[in-house]
């Protein structure tokens, strides 16, 4: 079996990473890759969205099955492409990967189909945003509509903020294109919890659920980024909220894509705000979510490749999708200066104690080989990942571990778990 995986940060890693453990045996390829995941499949030089010749290639090695990382592609519509082409893929095409490709459209599916979220407006008109401003109550939440790498949501405590957020996004761009529309939201509080599931069309399974920690500094200060670090699973995602999300939210869902002729395959992720009014959707992805797969994929029990077919031929339902009763820990070794500016090309040291075979994973996310070392090549780097019987016992390790690798400028937060309330003593 040949597998082709597209994308080159440390969800892919963690992909590459599941796959190669797979009883199939694959061969895998990945495309564009990265010096972590060039030690298990062969890297090869085409970017994520030169869609043509990602489709050639796969014609010419006669690929089994791809694999999609990464949003943009998905909401580029490579799915569609490469079925028309007659290749087997996995992941949602282009009408249902909107659902995280716009966000004002996944506002709107909500509302129609009475699944929990936040009450909003959405805007095209920068002055009509700031008109109505005026009936809001601060804070509030502003999102670019399009795909912004994750940062494209800020939170806006008074009008001086909020004016200054609608100018980013809708006037400077700050986002690009994604800030074409955007959508005003109320603010919710609670707990943050991300659930994966894997989804056929018409039924889904989810996965271990986890959460991120998305600011830059300790204590969830600083910048908005795409992710400092996770656990799994979350303490707060009780049997209680898991019973509701799947009477309110998660089939709901599944249904709202198949009943707007935008039947959903392959993995949606759901960004849930536990609030005191019960679990609300913040937002959903189209794919595993990144660092979340470096903490999910680790504890996975059965064949990611089953469930992957499973999807695709919509037989979801009768498919083995487990998990260990474990914890893991992600720690993401970042460059100094990230998420705003950052220099690359600094020497990696200490990668030799990462072998994958004693419950440490060091997944890489921004490096590439050069002149026979691995350098830094990206705001984050690596993602240090420890497997534990607890969560405790996982953020120890994950620390551990992380003192074995040296860069110049590595940055990371040192509370990644430590500051949620009732996780060290799990």
């Amino acid at each position: 079996m040949k597998i082709l995986v597209i994308g080159g940060g440390g969800r892919e890693h963690a992909i590459v990473q599941t796959l190669s453990k797979s009883k199939y045996h694959p061969e895998i390829f990945c495309a564009p890759g990265n010096a972590g995941i060039a030690q298990l499949a062969t890297c090869v030089s085409i970017g994520a969205m030169d869609f043509d010749a990602l489709k050639e290639f796969a014609l010419e090695q006669q690929i089994d099955l791809t694999i999609v990382g990464m949003d943009d592609p998905l909401v580029g519509g490579i799915v569609d492409v490469f079925r028309e082409a007659g290749l087997r893929i996995f992941g949602p095409d282009r009408r249902a990967a909107v659902l995280e490709g716009s966000k004002a459209f996944a506002k709107d599916l909500m509302m129609k189909y009475d699944i929990p979220c936040a009450n909003s407006r959405t805007f095209s008109d920068p002055e009509e945003a700031m008109i109505f401003l005026k009936e809001v109550s601060f804070p509030v939440v502003l999102k670019a509509d399009g795909l912004a790498l994750g940062k494209g949501v800020l939170i806006c405590n008074d009008m001086r903020e909020a004016h200054d957020g609608i100018d980013q996004i809708m006037i400077r761009r700050a986002f690009g294109d994604a800030g074409k529309t955007m959508v005003i939201e109320e603010f919710l509080t609670g707990r943050e919890v991300s659930v994966l599931t894997f989804v056929d069309g018409h039924s889904y399974r989810i996965m271990a659920s986890a959460q991120d920690h998305k600011r830059a500094g300790d204590g969830d200060t600083g910048l908005n980024t795409g992710g400092m670090g996770t656990f799994s699973p979350s303490p707060f995602y009780t049997e209680e909220i898991d019973r509701i999300c799947h009477e309110t939210i998660y089939q709901r869902t599944v249904d709202a894509m198949r009943k707007e002729d935008r039947p959903f395959k392959g993995v949606l992720f759901f960004g849930l705000m536990l609030t005191e009014d019960g679990p609300k959707v913040l937002e959903f992805n189209a794919r595993f979510g990144d660092p979340e797969a470096q903490v999910v994929l680790p504890r996975m029990r059965s064949d990611l490749i089953d469930a992957v077919n499973a999807c695709i031929d919509g037989t979801l339902d009768q498919a083995d999708v487990s998990f260990e009763d474990n914890a893991a820990v992600c720690v993401v070794l970042a460059s100094e200066g990230y998420p705003v500016s950052y220099e690359k090309g600094k020497r990696i040291d200490g990668l030799e104690h990462f072998t994958g075979e004693d419950n440490r994973y060091c997944f890489h996310a921004g490096t590439i080989s050069a002149a026979g070392q691995v350098v830094t090549n990206g705001g984050r780097v690596l993602g240090v990942t420890a497997v534990a019987k607890t969560l405790e016992e996982a953020r120890k390790e994950a620390y551990e571990a992380a003192e074995l690798i040296e860069f110049e400028g590595k940055y990371l937060r040192h509370d990644i778990g430590k500051s949620i309330e009732g996780v060290e003593s799990l």
